[in-house]
């Protein structure tokens, strides 16, 4: 009989991949889906079962993966943020872990419910630990390498990142001739990105001291903890990067996921979009 892993599957392909990577290694795959979150196609890719969950059932999501055996288990795929403290009803134990915590950030939260996890025999792994080769490399990884200016901006936008990063307020940072445009928080990369274009896109034409285009550096966190919240990106990233006029992107080397593998490459190289890990 085949080792069961558990997949707790959020938005996005992220999971998908996961899933079909695990089975590929010979996994039997447990899928907890958010059903606020998770795309209805996980059911087509071939796990052993799948369970639809609501974000607020930590109990139910226990139950389940307990039920089934599963005593490892990997979350992938994006949680909104937001959504948490929106129309989510949480269940008496996760209501009672909320109480608990001193501050409601990403690592905080999730920190707290692997701890709860762990205390039913349940270990959180690394999310990319069957995707190890979509790690972005060190280097440039596009054909074109950033020009100085964006060099410029990419150093600036990575101090900006970082102390940002240390207290796990987002990971995204967009910036125009070494000015900070916008920042990430709860509304995520892609919106970060999008409001940054609205900006330039506001500013009075020629009269602007500011270059038009934008670059865009995402980075891990200071101590970044590979089970969860790892920076992922992917071609739909590159295509938000190109209507809003963002030129480069900067990464972590071995510490972001290109989701769409060659494909984005591919597709920044169309759209003459700069990406370098570092």
């Amino acid at each position: 009989m085949a080792e069961r892993i558990g997949l707790i599957a959020g938005n996005g392909s992220f999971p998908l991949l996961v899933l079909d990577a695990a089975r590929a290694q010979g996994f039997d795959v447990i899928v907890a889906a958010i059903k606020e979150e998770a795309f209805p196609e996980i059911e087509a890719h071939g796990a052993a079962a799948v369970h639809w969950l609501s974000l607020g059932e930590l109990s139910r999501l226990i139950e389940t993966f307990q039920r089934e055996g599963v005593r490892r288990a990997i979350m992938a795929g994006q949680v909104k943020h937001k959504q948490i403290f929106s129309s989510v009803r949480p269940d008496w134990r996760l209501a009672k872990l909320l109480l608990s915590l001193g501050t409601r950030n990403t690592d905080s939260l999730l920190g707290a419910v692997a701890k709860t996890l762990a205390d039913e025999g349940i270990t959180l792994e690394n999310s990319t630990v069957f995707l190890e080769p979509l790690l972005a490399k060190a280097g440039v990884l596009t054909r074109r390498e950033p020009a100085p200016q964006e060099k410029n901006s990419i150093e600036y936008g990575r101090v900006i990142a970082r102390h940002l990063a240390q207290y796990d307020i987002g990971q995204t940072v967009v910036v125009a001739g070494s000015a900070c445009v916008a920042v990430e928080a709860m509304e995520g990369t892609d919106a970060t990105i999008e409001r940054a274009g609205e900006i330039m896109r506001s500013l009075a034409g020629d009269a602007s001291t500011l270059g038009r285009e934008l670059t865009v550096v995402k980075i891990a966190k200071p101590k970044q903890d590979m089970r969860f919240d790892v920076p992922v990106v992917g071609v739909k990233t590159v295509e938000v990067m190109r209507r809003a006029g963002a030129s480069c992107l900067a990464l972590d080397a071995a510490k972001c996921l290109l989701l769409d593998g060659k494909a984005i490459i591919t597709a920044a190289d169309s759209a003459s979009i700069s990406i370098v890990a570092d």
